[in-house]
């Protein structure tokens, strides 16, 4: 399961500690520029070392690790959490405006809303009655 060798591809490295849902969303990632190895743009195929530190770009929150162990095939999780030192920052608070909201589900055929069911819609939806 180790890479003796002393260097595994970037790319297989991001897969096999779960990084990455695929090897190909990981060669991906590197393509675009969301993988940094030591600070600089990784290609896929860049040989990786224990020691190295691996940044991947995902969702608007940096991954920062360390590499501890050097693997080419994928393993469970609880194995994977062994081959590196996390060292990301905490995930960023999530954005109130961005918050999916419930929606307000009205039957079929039911008409328009009465004043009360208006004012009790623009309460669950945050908006203030006029």
């Amino acid at each position: 399961m180790s890479a003796e060798e002393g260097s595994v591809r970037v790319d297989a490295w991001v897969w096999s500690v779960r990084l990455a849902k695929t090897r190909s969303v990981a060669a991906g990632l590197c393509r675009a520029g969301h993988v940094r190895v030591n600070g600089e743009r990784a290609k896929p195929a860049q040989p990786l070392k224990v020691g190295d530190e691996v940044r991947v770009r995902q969702e608007d929150w940096d991954r920062v690790v360390v590499v501890t162990k050097l693997l080419s095939k994928r393993v469970g999780a609880s194995v994977a959490v062994d081959c590196y030192i996390d060292n990301s920052p905490p995930r960023p608070a999530s954005d109130p405006f961005h918050v999916n909201a419930p929606v307000a589900v009205r039957e079929r055929g039911a008409g328009r809303p009465t004043k009360r069911e208006r004012r009790d819609l623009d309460q669950l939806s945050g908006r203030r009655g006029r």
